[in-house]
């Protein structure tokens, strides 16, 4: 299974990937945590230019395409060939975040997006995301905790309301693989949600 986690700044992804993780671990699972934009050098190089190189001014078409060649390098190095292994690869943003941060965010239209998509993964796409919610002020107060914002927590609410709709609207779209996770209630209530998911979708699937 591929198993990917979605959502806005602050949403809590990172504690729950590790959630998710220890669930699959003791459910018996062979699991590979990646990321992206990274999961291989070139992945990080990229990852260190589109979050951390505040200097570069990068267009919003640029910004899409490193995305999509960091992911290319990252579907043949580590996705493809640990599914081919039988395990479930469990991936920090993939996808989707492309949609809701340079279509929603950036307004580049889902139809670009969806065109390099096809050509980059052929027919791969997540069996299960797990979509944090939590409105954009929550969010964005939580992240301002943590750290010195990268790149994208430096841009505006309007900004970040287009993301949020976009992964909502996706959700919408595929109800059955995305699953929204209420990311504003307690850390305890969050892992009950994933649990459930993960209990209906994987459990299932044998």
């Amino acid at each position: 299974m591929f198993i990917t986690l979605e959502g806005g700044e602050g949403a809590g992804k990172s504690t729950n990937l590790e959630f998710v993780r220890q669930w699959l671990q003791r459910a018996g699972r062979d699991v590979v945590v990646t990321r992206e934009p990274g999961g291989t050098e070139l992945g990080e190089r990229v990852r260190d230019i589109l979050l951390h190189r505040r200097e570069l001014q990068i267009s919003a078409e640029s910004e899409m395409l490193l995305m999509f060649a960091a992911r290319a390098e990252h579907i043949a190095r580590v996705i493809r060939p640990a599914l081919a292994a039988g395990k479930i690869v469990l991936c920090d943003r993939f996808t989707d975040a492309t949609y809701a941060y340079q279509g929603g965010g950036r307004w580049i239209p889902a139809e670009r997006i969806a065109e390099i998509e096809t050509w980059v993964q052929g027919d791969l796409r997540p069996d299960l995301t797990l979509l944090f919610d939590l409105p954009v002020e929550a969010g964005r107060q939580r992240a301002g905790q943590r750290s010195e914002p990268d790149r994208f927590e430096q841009e505006n609410d309007d900004f970040f309301t287009r993301v949020r709709a976009t992964y909502l609207a996706r959700a919408k779209r595929e109800p059955g693989r995305v699953r929204v996770i209420d990311a504003g209630q307690s850390r305890e209530d969050v892992g009950r949600q994933i649990a459930a998911v993960l209990q209906e979708v994987v459990s299932g699937r044998g």
